[in-house]
């Protein structure tokens, strides 16, 4: 390559960093003339990077979106986190972007050197994927680049999270469901924490070496996963079961989980301790007893939820002239359930 070229390609690089450059500092990177570093930028533009020219004593160089998308310069560690996040993208189908991340991974890895491709493996299985769910929220790219070069450099990580200042280790990325979560170890309060990345702001790499360390009980998204479920809201429960106490202890288990308190009609109370109304749900289930819910109005609104799911899933079955599942036994005569089912 000619010494123009190399230059050039030196030059594009420089203004590729999201910063004003005076035509004085250029041309000492370069070890050019002021005249050259004009010519040069003259020649970008005829490439069509759109390079804007500031005047004035605090004047300078600087590169602007255009019209067109321009061949990039990419460092070895840009090259990599770009290429984590496009084949996450591709994997984790997000907000229809899965086919673009294909294609655009397809054309990286195309041009990457081997080198850099093992530092993607590598770094690739330490993005550690997990099976719960959670609801679509928008994640800054910015904050998700940082953290991905952050964990391949092994550098110290500075950010705002809820409008409060966090330093920390970062050490891997767990995607779940359509939301982003952070693992690292937090400095200021020295203990390992979670953070959803789509609260994360000004994330910002200080350069500092972060320490290698051992995630508590070795599995990352075990760990990711218990921390959400920590973070859960959780509610006290107040239930009518329209049974004795003793035939609720009997099913629940003694001694049950907070209090039961029979009442004169025949029926209990059950003041259930703090948890979550999914977990509430499956408790109340489990005895396979009729139940009216008093309180928290979360609870009643996941009930019907989750009845609703159940009524689209049973939807059509045990018509006339429908077929049981157990072979050979008509619609409406199904075969008694066996005893020790669930709640006994």
């Amino acid at each position: 390559m000619s010494d123009a070229r190399a230059r050039l390609l030196s030059l594009l690089s420089l203004l590729q960093t999201p910063r004003l450059w005076p035509g004085s500092e250029l041309a000492r990177r370069l070890g050019v003339s002021g005249r050259t570093v004009r010519r040069d930028i003259d020649r970008l533009r005829e490439l069509g990077y759109p390079v804007h020219a500031e005047q004035g004593g605090l004047g300078g160089y600087r590169l602007t979106a255009g019209a067109a998308m321009p061949p990039l310069l990419l460092e070895d560690d840009e090259a990599v986190a770009v290429a984590i996040g496009l084949r996450t993208a591709a994997v984790q189908a997000v907000a229809g972007a899965d086919e673009a991340a294909v294609r655009a991974l397809r054309k990286l890895l195309q041009v990457l050197p081997a080198r850099l491709r093992r530092r993607v493996d590598t770094l690739a299985s330490s993005t550690v994927t997990h099976p719960f769910s959670a609801a679509a929220e928008p994640v800054d790219p910015d904050a998700l680049v940082q953290a991905a070069a952050t964990i391949a450099n092994h550098e110290r990580l500075r950010f705002r999270y809820r409008d409060e200042g966090r330093h920390v280790e970062p050490h891997a990325l767990v995607p779940a469901g359509r939301r982003w979560y952070l693992l690292a170890f937090d400095l200021d309060r020295d203990d390992w924490r979670t953070f959803r990345l789509d609260r994360v702001t000004e994330p910002t790499a200080t350069g500092a070496r972060a320490v290698t360390r051992e995630v508590p009980g070795g599995d990352v998204a075990a760990f990711v996963a218990n921390q959400a479920l920590q973070k859960a809201p959780t509610y006290a429960a107040d239930v009518v079961i329209h049974a004795s106490a003793a035939q609720v202890v009997d099913r629940l288990g003694a001694p049950p989980p907070g209090t039961l308190t029979d009442r004169p009609d025949g029926t209990c109370r059950w003041l259930a301790p703090p948890d979550t109304p999914e977990w509430h749900a499956l408790r109340l289930a489990s005895i396979g007893l009729p139940f009216a819910v008093s309180d928290p109005p979360e609870l009643a609104s996941h009930l019907r939820s989750t009845a609703a799911l159940f009524r689209a899933a049973t939807a059509g079955h045990g018509r006339p002239g429908t077929r049981s599942k157990q072979a050979g036994v008509p619609a409406g005569r199904a075969r008694p359930p066996r005893r020790g089912g669930v709640g006994r």
